[in-house]
């Protein structure tokens, strides 16, 4: 299909290629800048060659660091000084009329595998009042792609969803349709729905079971893309929920921070070749039919495999198909629900980290734009980053270790320096959102008031620094599998709140916490001025069972809300559509 005359000029064309010859050069620069340090804080005795193994290692770590803290700085930058951030990196956002009449048909897809049906009836009601308007509802039709394998579940999805669709009648269109199989996952529930009804709308808005958006927050993404016949996927920025899980509220608070000033970074220089991330989003259909049908990869025994992470890849084949893929970067009534406990987070995670690794079949598509091929570099080493963190942190520790002092492994003042200058890196996203909120005086009241933002922000980067080796231990040990044929698959989520029992926490962390407890105990009986640092870098390694199971408690969670910490915006000021669900979130706290 060939996409309609794009009307943009040269002058913005060159603007943007100019803004990705930058960025490169920065992120070259930062990962040249980062090895010199490395080199120079290794050459006390000379470079050995255990010193260039871990040199060759910590370069494998960098894009994704290096990536991470320039879209960050450039992210903040546009907060900080730009007259109208969200228009300076997508105009057409700002530019359309949102009382615009709905001219086009838009497709509303929930895709759910052995969910609760009650849950997502609760979430979908109140999407549906806010759609269910003269206008706008004879131009949506819902439909509930049900992957669901369970027969008695089955049996209970079609009772409620009949029953649904019986109450909406006359007022909103809706249609429950299971598949008896999974073939090709959720990618394989869309393109059933393409190949059935997907000639009889324009658009589709993509919804997960555990994806929250008020009818005006769809509306304003149809109307942007009815706008822009170019514009081939717009990506709504997706927050987490308010929960009463305790590891939820904190990680979801420190995402909420990170992705404000790192999405507007990378919409800067990615621009019309931005992400999908397969949810919360809308899509043109024509364009999605014809050309971004996912291709199959070899399996091991010579079978055909499905590609997990869908998303990324077909935002790749809609911008080789000349339509634009950008992501709209403003929080705009568009949630999701995390993870409740960190076991169910890993769970989560090592599914990414299979399909991204998949990605490296993809090299040879031929027709990829150049930031395309960068996007799904990027996304590998976003996951093999971990083992080479893994593997350099335990030989450094063992190098260190066997040397006679300190200095004579690493020159001290380097040292601290890299070390000092890589945590920064690692966790500025985080960093320039917590500063941005304080900067604003009604940001920071939105969170609770100065004070209880910067508690439950040390609070949560007190856990990322805990979980970030723990994370990079089970890609370790998950890429390891992978070469040996292990899988994850497509398995369905626990999504209520619920805690971790000591004896699932001590089998799943049992080699984590071996081999925090080991290095520190190296360090710290050899070299003990360094423990400090090895209590850093590996604690959260040896606390992995006591954090995994105390982060699931309900009392920490109430305590975390008594206290008003990690608080979002939607708790200090609830909005009327989360309202409507009645979260767990917004009853008072149990004394």
């Amino acid at each position: 299909m060939i996409p309609p005359t794009n009307m943009s000029s040269s002058a913005s064309d060159s603007l943007m290629t100019a803004r990705r010859l930058l960025f490169g050069l920065l992120v070259a620069a930062t990962m040249a800048g980062m090895l010199w340090l490395m080199a120079h804080a290794l050459s006390a005795g000379g470079l050995s060659a255990g010193d260039i193994v871990l040199l060759v290692l910590f370069c494998v770590t960098l894009p994704w660091m290096a990536t991470g803290f320039w879209n960050a700085s450039i992210g903040f930058l546009i907060w900080r000084f730009a007259k109208d951030p969200v228009s300076m990196v997508i105009p057409m956002a700002t530019a359309v009329n949102q009382q615009a009449p709905i001219i086009t048909s838009t497709a509303i897809l929930l895709c759910i595998r052995n969910e609760s049906p009650e849950r997502l009836i609760r979430n979908l009601t109140a999407t549906m009042q806010g759609l269910a308007i003269p206008g706008i509802a004879e131009h949506v039709h819902i439909y509930i792609l049900s992957d669901t394998n369970d027969a008695q579940l089955a049996s209970h999805e079609q009772v409620c969803f009949d029953d649904l669709a019986l109450t909406w009648k006359g007022r909103l269109a809706l249609t429950y349709r299971r598949r008896t199989g999974n073939a090709g996952y959720k990618a394989g529930n869309i393109a059933d729905f393409c190949a059935r009804w997907g000639a009889t709308h324009d658009f589709a808005i993509t919804l997960d079971a555990d994806s929250f958006m008020t009818g005006p927050a769809i509306m304003r993404l149809v109307r942007i893309m009815q706008a822009n016949p170019r514009l081939g996927i717009l990506q709504g920025l997706v927050v987490g929920m308010p929960t009463t899980s305790g590891f939820t509220r904190l990680f979801q608070f420190g995402m909420r921070l990170g992705m404000r000033s790192y999405t507007i970074g990378t919409a800067w220089w990615q621009g019309d070749c931005g992400p999908y991330w397969g949810h919360n989003a809308a899509i043109r259909l024509a364009p999605f039919i014809s050309d971004c049908a996912l291709p199959t990869l070899p399996g091991r025994d010579g079978s055909a495999l499905h590609i997990l992470s869908h998303d990324q890849v077909e935002a790749v084949l809609m911008r080789r198909a000349g339509f634009d893929v950008r992501v709209l970067p403003q929080e705009d009534a568009s949630w999701e629900e995390n993870p409740p406990t960190l076991i169910e987070y890993i769970r989560r995670d090592l599914r990414w980290c299979e399909g991204n690794m998949q990605y490296v079949h993809l090299f040879g598509l031929p027709g990829l734009k150049p930031v395309s091929r960068i996007q799904l570099i990027n996304a590998i080493f976003m996951f093999i980053g971990s083992p080479a963190w893994i593997t350099m942190l335990v030989l450094g520790s063992v190098m260190l270790a066997l040397a006679p002092t300190p200095a004579d492994f690493m020159q001290p003042g380097a040292g601290i320096a890299l070390f000092i200058t890589a945590v920064l890196m690692w966790y500025l996203p985080k960093i320039a959102g917590a500063a941005d909120v304080l900067i604003r005086p009604a940001e920071r009241q939105s969170f609770g008031g100065a004070l209880r933002f910067t508690a439950g922000f040390t609070l949560e980067m007190i856990l990322s620094i805990l979980m970030t080796p723990i994370t990079w231990l089970n890609h370790s040990i998950f890429l390891c599998g992978l070469l040996f044929g292990k899988k994850t698959g497509w398995t369905g989520q626990a999504r209520d709140d619920h805690s971790v029992p000591l004896s699932v926490a001590i089998h799943q962390f049992w080699p984590h916490t071996l081999l925090g407890l080991f290095l520190i105990g190296l360090l710290g009986f050899r070299h003990p001025a360094i423990l400090p640092y090895a209590c850093v870098l590996f604690g959260g390694l040896a606390l992995s069972i006591p954090l995994a199971v105390m982060t699931s408690w309900p009392g920490f969670g109430q305590a975390l809300r008594r206290f008003g910490l990690a608080n979002l915006p939607e708790e200090t000021h609830p909005p009327e559509a989360l309202r409507a669900l009645d979260l767990a979130a917004y009853q008072p706290v149990r004394r």
